[in-house]
């Protein structure tokens, strides 16, 4: 069997001998949501495990699947949980899958754990359900466990962006389907972009231009045609190759400097 740092790929009894040295374990976390014509829509999902593998492989650490839904997409940071495709949680749904594998880990030995968000609405769920399941296992006598929670796209600097961006840098929440995931999409998954269908007559309105407060039921007419918020057609896998190596070494400073990692 060949070694990996992911935990899907390991037997039962390597993990046990991985999770006795202490490492830091990897939770990505994603969404399954439209990204315009041009990706997949496993966007959110299969590129926070990328991010999550290349950072575990530098700190020793273990990466577990992918919690693959998210929280509703929000039309001013995803288009909007009414766009075929986006297949959504309810937040009490995500808080209750994060708070079980937040749990099992550090029942399974885990003592250093890091969820990392790959959906721009999840943050406050899986906040809430690490804050749950610390609670339970202090009502269980466990009260060594740490949880660290992070969106990998902060960790991307104000020099990066401003080399990445040259017309200027619209903001994390307009950036869905934009240059950032595409870019690291053509590095890690080319096969899942075509930049081909990227269509001038569909791709209109971008960056989108919406209102400072939501509207419940939707108004579909806010989001623009293409489901994008800004437009990806700057998106190289040179930039995706900036993009993570920027990402990961920052990430990885922040964990070293937060569990105690010797570098």
């Amino acid at each position: 069997m060949k070694k990996s740092v992911y935990m899907a790929e390991m037997d039962a009894f390597t993990y046990r001998e991985k999770l006795a040295e202490n490492p830091v374990v990897f939770v990505p976390v994603g969404a399954l949501e439209q990204h315009g014509s041009h990706m997949a829509m496993c966007v959110d999902a299969y590129l926070t495990k990328a991010m999550a593998g290349a950072t575990a492989e530098r700190v020793g650490g273990i990466c577990a699947e992918p919690i693959i839904y998210g929280y509703k997409s929000q039309q001013r940071s995803g288009g909007g949980f009414h766009l075929t495709g986006t297949t959504s949680l309810d937040g009490s749904t995500l808080i209750a899958i994060v708070r079980d594998i937040a749990r099992n880990l550090v029942e399974d030995g885990a003592r250093k754990v890091v969820f990392m968000n790959g959906h721009y609405e999840n943050y406050q769920f899986v906040f809430e359900g690490v804050d749950l399941a610390l609670r339970d296992l202090r009502a269980k006598g466990i009260e060594d466990a740490r949880v660290m929670l992070m969106s990998y796209w902060d960790f991307v600097d104000d020099k990066t962006i401003e080399e990445l961006y040259p017309e200027g840098f619209t903001g994390w929440d307009l950036e869905h389907a934009g240059v950032m995931e595409t870019s690291l999409m053509l590095l890690f998954y080319p096969d899942l972009v075509d930049m081909d269908r990227i269509d001038p007559e569909l791709y209109t309105g971008l960056p989108a231009v919406l209102p400072n407060y939501d509207m419940l039921p939707i108004v579909p007419e806010y989001t623009p045609p293409s489901g994008c918020l800004s437009h990806p057609g700057a998106s190289t896998r040179e930039k995706g190759v900036i993009l993570r190596d920027v990402a990961v070494e920052n990430m990885v400073a922040a964990i070293e400097k937060e569990f105690g990692l010797s570098k």
